[in-house]
């Protein structure tokens, strides 16, 4: 099997101690992509870090605001993951070195990259039922919804993650002909209906700002929203796409398709890492040259605020109506 995929499981062909042995495993399109995936996860550590600080100790959190927290998390612990992947496909590269990646490891990169999932689906709906129905989301949402809901979803995806993580490759290896493929069909169903979950209620927030007689005012928490989806569905949607196909179709997807998944993994980081640029970017739109130098942490509060463009007084809004922008309910 080729030694491409090291992040899954899969076992590497055992190397030789000669020196021709180290010839074969350089692979200068694996090369690329771990240098690639190095520098993005750099600057996407960097930046979920930032935002990780700011929304967990210098603003006051909101009901969404609680759910980027999570989603920061979660990307920071999936791009600490593709950077330990890619500094060991580095070292294979050049020394005759098999690694082999614990099931631990493989469990926290399947929970990473499913809670991210789970977390963004759930950002998209809620704020889908806020435009739909706005009246019983403002008088019947509970106070605390973001955090059990955030609670709910990490504790969901390491159950999910568990089995092919563990129990598949570590414990009860005498049941994995039984239980694993029923796992792994469960853990595919789970990220399908999120994918559907995700997309449909992308379409119906899109529908209510550009369609219909009562179309609602665009907002920055709208365009953060949508433009962290659009990005998760060409970046970050391949990589799952990627090992569905290799589980249930039964050809050999790997020697003639290694370059499609290592940009797969490419795309993958590159969504963890411009969550937090989008947030920057569109906290700032139109307000550097009206205000001069403005402080990350106000920055990030106006990407996250519920408010019309023209209600922003050219971007002179006091810090309470920045913090309590994007939902009226502190979660």
């Amino acid at each position: 099997m080729n030694t491409t995929l090291p992040a899954w499981g899969t076992t590497f062909p055992p190397v030789n101690g000669s020196d021709q042995a180290i010839l074969p495993n350089f692979n200068m399109g694996t090369l690329i992509s771990a240098l690639l995936i190095i520098i993005i996860d750099m600057v996407g550590l960097a930046g979920n870090a930032v935002v990780l600080w700011l929304l967990g100790f210098r603003t006051r959190r909101n009901a969404f605001s609680v759910y980027i927290l999570n989603l920061a998390g979660a990307d920071f612990l999936f791009l600490c993951c593709q950077i330990v992947r890619s500094l060991s496909k580095l070292i294979n590269n050049f020394h005759a070195i098999y690694i082999s990646f614990s099931s631990y490891f493989i469990l926290v990169f399947t929970f990473a990259y499913i809670t991210g999932l789970s977390l963004l689906s759930t950002i998209s709906t809620e704020r889908c039922l806020s435009v739909l129905w706005p009246i019983w989301y403002r008088c019947h949402r509970p106070t605390h919804m973001s955090a059990i809901m955030c609670a709910l979803l990490w504790a969901l995806s390491l159950l999910l993650s568990i089995p092919g993580g563990m129990y598949c490759r570590f414990l009860f290896r005498d049941l994995s002909q039984v239980w694993c493929p029923v796992f792994n069909f469960i853990t595919a169903g789970w990220l399908i209906f999120l994918f559907v979950l995700l997309s449909g209620s992308s379409l119906a927030l899109v529908s209510r700002l550009l369609c219909g007689s009562q179309r609602v005012q665009l907002t920055r928490l709208y365009v953060t929203i949508l433009l962290t989806v659009l990005v998760f569905l060409l970046c970050g949607l391949p990589l799952g796409i990627y090992r569905f196909l290799i589980y249930y179709i039964d050809i050999k997807l790997y020697e003639s398709s290694s370059h499609i998944y290592q940009i797969s993994h490419v795309l993958s980081c590159v969504n963890s890492c411009a969550n937090p640029i989008i947030y920057f970017l569109v906290g700032s739109f139109r307000q550097r040259w009206r205000k001069g130098r403005q402080t990350l942490n106000l920055v990030l509060q106006r990407a996250l605020q519920d408010l019309p463009e023209g209600d922003e007084h050219g971007g002179s809004l006091p810090q309470e109506a920045l913090e309590m922008s994007g939902s009226s309910l502190v979660s």
